[in-house]
């Protein structure tokens, strides 16, 4: 394939892949997706949830390896 053709494709499928920005449209705010929301909260307190238990399994190792106990 000549090296001219090669060139000329590049830019078509760049402009095909490429997404316009008049053409998407922008999160309304007063109108929350409360799924994802939802999502967020829940990921965040299992995460605490999570972190709170890791902690007090450490605390009773090192109560346990140090004979503190």
């Amino acid at each position: 394939m000549p090296l001219n053709r090669l060139l000329l494709r590049i830019p078509t499928v760049s402009k095909t892949v490429s997404r316009s920005a008049f053409t998407a449209t922008k999160p309304d705010p007063t109108k929350p997706n409360m799924l994802r929301v939802g999502l967020a909260f829940g990921t965040s307190a299992f995460l605490w949830a999570l972190l709170f238990k890791q902690h007090s399994t450490d605390v009773n190792e090192y109560k346990a390896r140090n004979g503190l106990e």
